[in-house]
């Protein structure tokens, strides 16, 4: 029997998650990822089960923070499991659930630290960033992956891109909160269609991130308009359609030999499996990058889900592991003509 504060609590809770989003999740993820849907899904309507990584930013380091954190039990992520993991990134995270209080922002001042999902740093480390390098993040914000990227070196140029007009305040907010003003000069921000930068830029750039306009799992439950979600869930089919144009021109921007990362933040497979198949299919100088030893040197802190793709990770909610939903393909690169 619930006590009277945790029944109100549950009842609160079970307000705020949409129904409409729901159901059709329960219908399309219980057939795609089986019984594992049944965990996954009990983590996402919990909120009280959400885990917030802790991403320090170098150029204003927390070491008072540091030393709370690791007397508090935190460790860090990814701590001799990833070879190429670099050695200015400090994330920490706690096995229990809990988030620390976001910092405000506030003009002329760096941030400490960064929340993020941990998951959504595998696309950033997929990218192996090193000085000098040029690098467009096409679908930049809120600005979370840029920031991450700046922890890892420092390139001689990014260029953050971001369609929607204000999702760019957001994001220079963002960068603004967390980068120091001489690397400032190295990023440029823009508001252009993705789907162009390819023939705006062609052959610019050595690494690029794709982290593509997507089924957000976790916000959609919790839509506050069940009308606006019905009209979202009728209009999902026309995402693939987006991604794959988003790629092909992302494909164009990149150098030959570069790298390209794509990401989402959903368990849709349409989203995610098949518009990489269809990317690998219709594309001949591309190549995927096995990357299943991941899941060995990682499952401590992460739960994969088979995506019968070598190239390709999804992360799934897990209990005490909460990250999540993130799907990479690691890495598709191009050949060198």
């Amino acid at each position: 029997m619930l006590t009277p504060l945790k029944a109100k609590s549950e009842g609160k809770l079970a307000k705020q998650i949409c129904r409409v989003v729901l159901d059709h999740f329960d219908k399309q993820y219980s057939k795609e990822l089986g019984d594992s849907w049944n965990t996954v899904r009990n983590v996402l309507i919990s909120p009280s089960l959400w885990q917030y990584a802790i991403l320090f930013n170098r150029f204003n380091y927390p070491f008072e923070l540091e030393k709370d954190l690791l007397l508090k039990g935190y460790h860090t992520l990814f701590q001799g499991s990833l070879p190429s993991y670099p050695t200015s990134v400090k994330c920490y995270l706690s096995r229990t659930p809990n988030r620390m209080p976001s910092e405000r922002h506030q003009l002329g001042h760096l941030k400490k630290y960064y929340l993020l999902n941990a998951a959504s740093l595998f696309p950033v480390l997929a990218l192996e960033l090193r000085h000098g390098e040029s690098v467009l993040d096409l679908c930049a914000a809120p600005g979370g992956k840029s920031v991450a990227l700046l922890q890892c070196a420092c390139p001689g140029y990014l260029h953050c891109n971001e369609y929607d007009s204000l999702r760019v305040r957001w994001l220079r907010k963002t960068l603004e909160s967390f980068i120091p003003p001489p690397l400032i000069n190295v990023i440029k921000v823009s508001e252009l269609d993705g789907r162009e930068m390819g023939d705006a830029q062609p052959e610019t750039f050595d690494k690029v991130l794709v982290d593509a306009p997507c089924s957000n799992d976790r916000s959609w439950l919790f839509s506050s308009d069940s009308e606006k979600a019905a009209h979202r869930i009728h209009q999902r089919n026309n995402l693939p359609v987006l991604q794959v144009e988003l790629l092909r021109s992302a494909i164009r921007a990149l150098r030959p030999g570069g790298l390209l990362v794509y990401s989402t933040c959903t368990l849709s497979k349409a989203e995610n499996q098949c518009v990489i198949s269809e990317i690998l299919n219709s594309s001949s100088n591309m190549a995927p990058v096995d990357i299943s030893g991941i899941t060995r040197t990682c499952s401590q802190d992460f739960t994969f889900f088979p995506t019968d793709q070598e190239c390709s990770l999804l992360v799934i909610p897990d209990k005490a592991k909460a990250w999540g939903p993130m799907y990479i393909p690691y890495w598709c690169t191009t050949f060198i003509i």
